[in-house]
Order: C-alpha cells, then structure tokens, then sequence
C-alpha cells in the first residue's frame, strides 16, 4: 500500500516515552543523536543481527537526513529528520515497511538538570487497524527497547564505550537440573535491585539450612506479564539433584532434559535487556517454538569477575 493512502486511513493512536539522566551537556547529547552517523554505536536493535543493512545518508546531522535498515530479524524501515532545535530537540519520520507497514513520529527531548542532562526518546504513531490489538505489546516491548538504547547512550557519553557484547550459539541439547531460591517479581526498571535483594535472601537461607552454593547461580523467569511490563522469576543457585530443601523461603525449580536456544551476553548486567531481546528475536524469526516451562539466565562468573565488561552471562530459551 502506498505511504500516503496508509497515511489517510483512520488507525489506532499510541504514544511512549522513556527518559535516563546522563551526566554530560546538553550539547553532547545533541550532538550524539541528531547524528545518524552514532546510531550504529548504541542501536538497541542492531545488537539482533549484526549484518543489519545500514544506509546513512552523507549529510547524518542535518534537516533531511535519512537512516535506512533492513535485515531478515531486525525488518525494514526508515528514518528521516525532520526537526532539529540545537541542544533542545530533534523529531524524525519513521517508517515501517517490514515485518509490516506502520508510521510513526520519533525523536529526544534534551533538557540541562542538576547534575547532566535529562534525554526523553519518544514516539507518537498509529498502527494498522487490523493489528490495534498489539498496541498495549507494542508499547511495552518498544518502551523496553528505548530503555535499552538509552541505558547504551548513557554509558557511552560518560565512559566512551558501551560494556554490552553478544555472542550467539544455537539450539542445543540441555541437561536437566533443578534450582531453589527466592521468588520476586518486578518491573523492567527495578529488576536490578530487585533481584540483588532476592539473591541475598537466597544467600541466607541456603547458609541457613546448609545447602551447597558452589553450583551455577541462576535467576528463573516464570513469566512476564506484558501490559504491566512486570516479571516473575526466582533467583537461587542450581543444586546437585540429591540435595533436599526444606524451606518455606525457598522455591524449587526443575529444569526437564531438552533443547534450548542460548545466547551469551558479555558485559555489565545493567545491559543483560540487550541479550534477552536479541534471543526472543532471533528464536521468535526461525519460527521455533519456546516451551511454556520458564526461560533463564546462568551467571558465569559473577563471583571472580574483576571488571563489570568481563562479566559472562549464558541466556537459555527453552524449545519444545
């Protein structure tokens, strides 16, 4: 369907917004993402399928300016400047074409605050009436993804890199074992210290009754509910399969032999979003189909590594 009859059509309305304090100037975060040029750096989709076509037009920071992707995970669309108010704003068209077509407003609020910077990624757009139903999902998993991209500007502008690298296997026969540790649930921006307060109070306990804790530590996602972007899980350590746990703090977990996708995530667990968006992509495209028993993530070398860059995450996505 041509761009401008998509355009006429009456479709359903959304709008997100996602915002992070940086600390660099207002003129430093302008000049990062005005320019096309930087997005490859810190796009939170790239990071799916690294041989992502790109095209950037010769003139990235100016009125005018296009950015045009295509991949088989990642789709197709493009992005043109359409606004730039220095150290202020940019405002951009977006425009889907695959997996299907769909327009959208994009573009940063940037503001001085104490301390830094306050950078507003935002999106106002409009679905096609058949798919109105996908809104609340939408908004949720884009809203995660701004989070994301945001979290990578973030440490970018004040460190000059970004801790956050993927290395992608495929599916694989797992063995089974079983897990105990404390359960939690909370939203995508808690999930940090929410999780590090359920891994405490696995700690204790397991010291408590004895347990061994030299197995792997693990947290467990029992489920996601989407419109309220809020997770559940349980975070302890795997256990040898003889071990007994009575416990009333404690829950167990029991992971079937099977298949799994894997996918490793090296770097700061604050970027550990960037490895679980790429698996649920890459699993969600070949068209494999997960098992309802929970997904997880196995903590390599949380207790020797020396720099949050070296950190080793395994994210398993089982299949049936």
């Amino acid at each position: 369907m041509p761009w401008n009859a998509l355009e006429s059509l009456a479709m359903p309305a959304y709008e997100l917004a996602r915002s992070i304090t940086i600390n660099c100037s207002t003129q430093q975060a302008y000049e990062l993402v005005s320019d096309y040029s930087t997005w490859t750096t810190w796009s939170p989709w790239l990071l799916a399928e690294p041989t992502t076509e790109v095209h950037i037009s010769s003139d990235p920071g100016s009125i005018g300016s296009k950015y045009e992707w295509r991949g088989d995970i990642v789709g197709q669309g493009e992005l043109i400047t359409t606004e730039l108010k220095r150290n202020q704003s940019m405002s951009a068209d977006l425009r889907f074409i695959k997996p299907f077509p769909a327009l959208a407003k994009t573009g940063f609020l940037i503001s001085p605050v104490d301390h830094g910077t306050k950078l507003t990624w935002t999106m106002q757009g409009k679905m096609p009436w058949f798919l109105f139903w996908m809104i609340p999902m939408m908004k949720t998993l884009i809203g995660m993804d701004y989070q994301r991209g945001l979290e990578m500007i973030k440490d970018l502008l004040e460190t000059g890199s970004i801790p956050s690298r993927l290395v992608f296997h495929d599916r694989e026969e797992i063995q089974g074992f079983k897990m105990a540790g404390v359960v939690g649930s909370c939203s995508v921006d808690a999930i940090g210290p929410t999780m590090e307060k359920s891994f405490s109070e696995a700690k204790e306990e397991f010291r408590k009754l004895g347990l061994p804790m030299n197995g792997d530590m693990i947290s467990v996602y029992t489920k996601f509910r989407m419109k309220a972007g809020v997770f559940e899980y349980i975070s302890g350590y795997v256990l040898p399969d003889e071990a007994d746990v009575h416990s009333q703090k404690l829950t167990v977990w029991k992971m079937p032999p099977g298949r799994a996708y894997r996918l490793t995530h090296i770097g700061s667990y604050r970027h550990l979003g960037n490895g679980w968006s790429a698996a649920n992509q890459i699993v969600r495209t070949r068209k494999w189909k997960q098992s309802r028993i929970g997904t997880y993530e196995i903590y390599r070398n949380a207790d020797s590594a020396q720099d949050e860059a070296e950190a080793v995450t395994d994210i398993y996505l089982p299949l049936k």
